[in-house]
């Protein structure tokens, strides 16, 4: 039997943390895969944990006030249903009723750009021939429904009612999930699945209230800009960066890029530089002042790793999985955070163990 000292020992390491690095690639992969597959359950589940970590203070307080855990988790689903649907309907109602607009700024510009710079401004015109249809598209299937197809908007429904049932559940029964976890895993092992649990959805509930107010603030200063400036759509165009906003770095560069060119086209080139400049501005202000202030509490990311994730759900999910990614890495992030506390270099003159993050 060959002795274990003719294989060197950074060979061994390099072998250990491949075979590592393969199991975990094998375990996401089949997790990835066993989402795609039963997506129409996952997806109201990933919903209502979504809603759950937005609205998580909301019911926290409801229940500091002695309201019986049924009634908090229940008002705070009805904030929910009027919050969000409000909020929908003022967003898609600006996207219809400017739709026009947009559209047709969108085409000019595009016709501008085709007699400067050829084959490149003509794709932009076909691209933006293409875009009413897509939000005609957008605005039926969300607003009124009057996309063909019943079965895409009966499916909408039930995935949002169920999304809000479990959000109810989640809320009203967060302890019991919790004892039950700590029930089904082995008992030394407990306390380290709670605490990586606790950190993931801190993580993600920093991310979705962070990410809406950030959202809500250049979504204002932008339409404002715009209003100032005498920009058609300029509503509209506000409602887009509030979207665009869950997406990070896409969704603001889609949206920004998207009010330039309707006041290029549609005010000319002073205007269109106004605007580039106020939405710089707004940008600047977002990336220097409020992320720090604002998200400075959540798990902090690359921006190179929050492109990636992007692509990523966007290959597996489409847009659904763009608006999904970058929490869900928050989530894994905040994971390994409480791993390396616990076991890294730090944790291990800790005697291995860290604190756990008090009980919401």
């Amino acid at each position: 039997m060959p002795s274990p000292d003719l294989v060197p020992a950074s060979a061994r390491r390099l072998a250990t943390w491949c075979g590592v690095l393969l199991l975990v690639s094998a375990v996401v992969a089949v997790a990835v895969w066993l989402c795609v597959t039963f997506k129409t359950a996952v997806t109201p589940v990933l919903l209502a944990l979504l809603g759950t970590a937005l609205l998580g203070p909301l019911y926290r307080r409801l229940v500091a006030m002695r309201l019986n855990k049924s009634l908090a988790a229940g008002l705070t689903c009805v904030a929910v249903v009027a919050v969000v649907g409000g909020a929908g309907y003022i967003v898609v109602s600006a996207l219809v009723d400017s739709g026009d607009q947009i559209v047709s700024s969108l085409r000019q510009a595009g016709q501008d750009l085709s007699r400067h710079f050829g084959a490149a401004g003509t794709s932009l015109d076909d691209l933006a021939k293409n875009a009413k249809n897509l939000l005609g598209k957008f605005g039926a299937t969300a607003a009124s429904g009057v996309l063909s197809g019943i079965s895409v908007v009966g499916e909408l429904i039930a995935t949002g009612v169920l999304a809000l049932l479990l959000m109810f559940f989640f809320l009203r029964d967060s302890d019991r999930a919790v004892r039950a976890v700590r029930d089904f895993v082995p008992e030394e092992s407990g306390e380290t699945v709670e605490a990586m649990g606790r950190r993931a959805f801190g993580a993600v509930e920093g991310f979705m209230r962070g990410t809406t107010v950030i959202a809500l603030i250049d979504a204002i200063c932008i339409t404002v800009g715009l209003l100032v400036l005498r920009v058609p759509g300029a509503v509209g165009l506000g409602a887009l960066v509030f979207v665009g906003a869950y997406i990070p770095y896409l969704g603001a560069f889609i949206s920004g890029a998207v009010a330039v060119l309707v006041a290029f086209a549609d005010r000319g080139w002073v205007i269109g530089v106004w605007v580039l400049g106020v939405v710089l501005a707004v940008q600047v202000l977002e990336g220097h002042v409020l992320q720090p202030m604002i998200q400075s509490r959540t798990v902090q990311m690359h921006p190179a790793v929050v492109i990636l994730a992007i692509t990523a759900g966007a290959s597996v999910a489409g847009i659904l999985g763009m608006l999904l990614a970058v929490p869900l890495t928050a989530a894994a992030f905040g994971v390994l955070s409480e791993l390396r506390e616990r076991y890294g270099p730090e944790g291990t003159r800790r005697g291995g163990e860290a604190p756990v993050p008090p009980r919401p």
